[in-house]
């Protein structure tokens, strides 16, 4: 019996899959706005001797976040604390709408908003707690972390599987690609071209 030639590379198809009325709802979207604190790390700060934060991010959601970028949805951070760790993040990540030590997130968004020329038709939260909610509420897609507050669930269309700093973000950022039609596209480009910037 002969061997069969090998195919290369080999086809993956994507398996994930959302309610078509999650992807239905992010499909205006053109702008996600990522908290820092809760969903894009664990929200535990770890602060060493010299007053130093220091805070563990994901691969995961860092590599999320840049394929967001390539789909044409712009990333945005806006978060409540400014440190050193989350302005290195955002710019190896090339996140280039970010606001630091924001009290007024809804203020910050709608500043934002008005930057990239868009509504809230058009933007995505991910948020973890009650300073997130002023945007959650009034957006085209929110999203909370597994680990997010109880009030932050009730509040989301959509509940990650994965807790903040653990991928919750990445399943976020999956959401808005396949609403937009791109994730089958991006997931095959990688089988054949890899991807050096930072992760």
């Amino acid at each position: 019996m002969p061997i069969p030639t090998p195919v290369w590379p080999r086809p993956v198809t994507p398996t994930l899959q959302f309610p078509p009325a999650l992807l239905l709802r992010a499909q205006p979207v053109r702008a996600a706005v990522f908290d820092v604190d809760g969903c894009l790390t664990d929200g535990r700060i770890y602060i060493g001797e010299s007053g130093e934060t220091v805070k563990a991010f994901s691969t995961l959601d860092g590599h999320g976040i840049k394929l967001l970028a390539r789909a044409g949805i712009t990333p945005v951070v806006i978060t409540g604390r400014d440190t050193p760790a989350v302005r290195r993040r955002c710019a190896d990540l090339g996140i280039v709408h970010a606001l630091y030590g924001i009290h007024d997130k809804l203020a910050a968004a709608e500043q934002v908003l008005q930057t990239l020329g868009l509504d809230w038709h058009a933007l995505a939260v991910i948020g973890d707690d009650w300073p997130d909610l002023p945007l959650m509420v009034r957006c085209a897609l929110a999203c909370a972390p597994a680990q997010a507050h109880a009030e932050v669930q009730a509040a989301a269309h959509h509940v990650t599987a994965m807790p903040g700093g653990q991928g919750a973000a990445r399943e976020f950022c999956d959401v808005l690609l396949m609403a937009a039609g791109r994730y089958g596209e991006l997931l095959a480009g990688h089988l054949t071209t890899l991807d050096g910037a930072a992760r």
